[in-house]
C-alpha cells in the first residue's frame, strides 16, 4: 500500500479518448508529485514556442502524495500548463474538492489535451470518463455550474469549472472547484481555450492506505495535537489572512495607487479585525481543521444578497489599498464579483489601478474608457471595468490582456506604470521594502508569485529587510523549500510548526519510499523542480533580461512607507549574480551542464 496511485489519465478533447497510463516510479522519486511531477511532464511533452492558446498546450491536474490522508491542510491541489499570461510553465494551487475527489477516484494526475470542437463537460466514474455537451452550462457562473453539476450526478460529484472570464479567453481566468480557485497565471482561459467548461467526478470512496498505517496514523494526531495549541493557526482560525493587512502596512510595504506609495490612511478600516466583524461563518479546505476562510455577505454587483468565501488579504490588497480604496464591504462585493465571473483578483486589481494611473497621468482619457473616468477610489469605474474586462468588452478588452500587453497596445510610455514581472502582476508586497522578496518575485520561474519562495526571515523582522546584499542563497534556498511543499502539497495556512524533517517522515510513512527520508534529498528534489522549471523557460527564450522588477521598483524611492521609505534598489544586479552562483547557474541565468547533470536533467 502506499498514498500513490502510480496512475495518470490522459483525456484527448479533440479524439474524445482517454486511457489511464502508468507514472514511472523514478519520476515519484525525482518529482514526489503535484507540481514537480507536473512539471516534469511539461518539460518533456510540450514543444518549444507553442501558444499557450492553442490545442498544441496541455492542461494537468494534480494532487499531492499526502492527500486525502487525515493530514490538515494537505489536501489542495495543483493546475499546471503554459501560462497564457507569462509564456512560461505555470502553476496555479487552490484548494476545494475537486483534487482529492481525482485521488480518491484514482488519480495522481489528469493531463488534457487539444481542444474540443464545441463546449465539452467531462464527467468521470467507475465507468470511466464521458464527452458531455456543455452548452447548457456556457455563460454561467461557477457556482451556479457546480450546483448544477451535482444536482445532475448526485452529491457525491465535485467538479472543477471555468465562468464567463474562461470562456471569453480574459488571460488572467481562473479555474474554480467549491468556493476557491486556481486564480493566477490563467489557467482558465487554457481550460477556456479547449471549449471545457468543467470537469466533474463522482466517487464515494473517501480512503487512502498509507505504507505504514500504524507510524502515519501516529503522525497525524502530533500534527493535529500541535495545530490545537499553535497561537499562528488560531489567528488563521479567527482572523484569516485579512490580518496581514496591517502587518505589510506597518512595514511599509503595503502597495498603494499602483505601488507608488507604501501606506495606506485609514487602513484601521481594512484591518483583519474589521473583517472579522463581518465574517457569518467558517469556510476551509478539504481535511483541514485551520479554516482559514470565512462567508461575509455581499451588498453590491451580481452575487448581491449571497455570500462569499473571502476576501483573502491579497483581494484586499488588489480592491482596496492598491486602488487607493478603504472600504471593507467594497472589497468583499468586489471580491464576489472576481468570483462570478471567474478572474484572478489580483490581476484583476493591479490591471484596474495601472489604467487609474494611466488616467491620472493624462495617458489615457474618456475617449480610451468609453466615456468612464478612472479616478482613485472610483467604485463605479472599478465594477465596470470587472465586467467588461469579463465580456471582453469597451476598454477591458485591452485590460484583460493584463498589464504588460496592455502597456503594448496602449504605447506613450505606459510600460513605466505596468506592475507586473513576466506578464504577472505583483502581488501585495512592495519589493523595495523587502529586498530578498523582491528577488525571489524577480526570479521565480511564473512570474510575480508572493508564494513561490517566501523569505519569512525578513517579514518577521529576524533579517534586516532593506539590505541588498548577501540574500542570494537564501532566496533559492527559500525557493527549494516552497517547490517540496508545492509538490506534496502543504498549504502554507495548514502547515504551521511542520519542517522538512516532519515533511521526510510523512513521506516515508505515506509512501514507503525511504529516499525521501533525507532532507537534503528533498532539498534536491525542490532544486530539481526549480531547475526543470527554468530549463522549460529558457528553451522558450527567457533568461537574465526578464528576470527584473519594473521600472519604478528598481528606479524610484518608496514614498509615504513608514520604516521604509527612501527605500529603492541600487544593486539588484549583485542579488541576481549571487542567486545564479547558489544554484550553479550562468550569469545569463542559464543551468550549467554541470547543475544539470548532478539533478539528472536531460538536455
Amino acid at each position: 500500500m502506499t498514498t500513490f496511485s502510480g496512475k495518470l489519465l490522459r483525456i484527448n478533447l479533440r479524439k474524445k479518448t482517454s486511457e489511464v497510463e502508468s507514472i514511472p516510479d523514478r519520476i515519484h522519486r525525482d518529482y514526489i508529485s503535484a507540481r514537480g511531477m507536473a512539471s516534469k511532464y511539461l518539460f518533456d511533452e510540450l514543444p518549444s514556442g507553442i501558444d499557450p492558446l492553442g490545442p498544441e498546450n496541455k492542461l494537468i491536474f494534480s494532487i499531492g502524495a499526502l492527500a486525502g490522508t487525515g493530514l490538515q491542510g494537505f489536501s489542495k491541489w495543483v493546475v499546471s500548463s503554459k501560462s497564457p499570461a507569462t509564456g512560461t510553465v505555470f502553476r496555479s494551487i487552490t484548494g476545494g474538492n475537486f483534487g482529492p475527489w481525482m485521488k480518491y477516484a484514482g488519480y495522481d494526475m489528469m493531463i488534457i489535451e487539444d481542444a474540443a470542437e464545441t463546449p465539452v463537460h467531462l464527467h468521470i466514474d467507475r465507468n470511466g470518463v464521458h464527452f458531455m455537451d456543455a452548452s447548457d452550462l456556457c455563460g454561467l457562473d461557477p457556482k451556479t455550474v457546480q450546483a448544477r453539476i451535482k444536482a445532475r450526478y448526485g452529491v457525491h460529484t465535485e467538479s472543477a469549472c471555468i465562468g464567463i472570464a474562461g470562456e471569453n479567453r480574459v488571460r488572467y481566468a481562473v479555474v474554480a472547484s467549491g468556493k476557491r480557485s486556481a486564480a493566477r497565471g490563467g489557467m482558465g482561459t487554457v481550460m477556456g481555450s479547449k471549449n471545457l467548461k468543467a470537469v466533474s467526478i463522482n466517487t464515494s470512496i473517501r480512503k487512502i492506505h498509507p505504507f505504514d498505517e500504524k507510524s502515519f496514523s501516529e503522525l497525524i494526531k502530533k500534527q493535529i495535537d500541535l495545530l490545537k495549541t499553535h497561537p499562528r493557526m488560531k489567528n488563521m482560525t479567527t482572523l484569516g489572512t485579512p490580518y496581514i493587512t496591517t502587518v505589510v502596512n506597518g512595514l511599509g510595504i503595503l502597495p498603494v495607487k499602483n505601488f507608488q506609495e507604501g501606506s495606506l490612511e485609514g487602513i484601521e478600516n481594512i484591518s483583519g479585525k474589521e473583517f472579522l466583524e463581518m465574517k457569518k461563518s467558517k469556510a476551509g479546505c478539504h481535511l483541514c481543521m485551520t479554516r482559514c476562510g470565512g462567508m461575509r455577505d455581499v451588498s453590491a454587483g451580481p452575487c448581491r444578497g449571497m455570500q462569499v468565501d473571502g476576501p483573502e488579504y491579497e483581494t484586499i490588497f488588489a480592491f482596496g489599498p492598491v486602488l487607493g480604496i478603504a472600504d471593507k464591504q467594497f472589497i468583499v462585493d468586489a471580491n464576489a464579483c472576481c468570483d462570478h465571473y471567474g478572474i484572478d483578483t489580483i490581476s484583476t486589481g493591479v490591471s484596474i489601478a495601472f489604467a487609474f494611473e494611466l488616467y491620472e497621468k493624462g495617458i489615457i482619457d474618456r475617449t480610451d474608457t468609453g466615456g468612464m473616468e478612472l479616478r482613485w477610489g472610483s467604485r463605479d469605474s472599478v465594477f465596470r471595468l470587472m465586467e467588461d474586462i469579463s465580456y471582453n468588452r469597451g476598454f477591458g478588452k485591452i485590460l484583460n490582456q493584463g498589464v504588460l500587453k496592455a502597456s503594448g497596445q496602449i504605447g506613450k510610455n505606459a510600460i513605466r506604470y505596468a506592475m507586473h514581472i513576466k506578464g504577472l502582476e505583483l502581488p501585495g508586497y512592495d519589493p523595495r521594502g523587502v529586498k530578498g522578496y523582491g528577488l525571489s518575485m524577480a526570479t521565480s520561474n511564473i512570474g510575480a508569485s508572493h508564494m513561490y519562495g517566501r523569505p519569512r526571515d525578513e517579514l518577521s523582522g529576524k533579517t534586516d529587510p532593506h539590505t541588498e546584499y548577501g540574500k542570494g542563497a537564501a532566496v533559492s534556498q527559500v525557493q527549494k523549500e516552497q517547490a517540496v511543499e508545492d509538490s506534496l502539497i502543504a498549504c502554507t495556512f495548514g502547515n504551521t510548526g511542520l519542517d522538512l524533517q516532519t515533511y521526510a517522515e510523512m513521506l516515508v510513512a505515506a509512501c514507503g519510499i525511504h529516499e525521501f527520508g533525507s532532507v537534503d534529498n528533498l532539498i534536491k528534489i525542490g532544486e530539481r523542480i526549480l531547475c526543470t522549471e527554468r530549463c522549460f523557460n529558457i528553451r522558450e527564450g527567457f533568461g537574465r533580461k526578464e528576470d527584473i522588477l519594473p521600472k519604478r521598483i528598481l528606479e524610484e524611492p518608496l514614498f509615504n512607507a513608514g520604516p521604509s521609505t527612501g527605500e529603492s534598489y541600487t544593486q539588484f544586479d549583485t542579488l541576481l549574480d549571487e542567486y545564479y552562483a547558489s544554484l550553479g547557474y550562468s550569469l545569463d541565468g542559464i543551468p550549467s551542464a554541470e547543475t544539470r547533470l548532478k539533478l539528472g536533467i536531460d538536455p
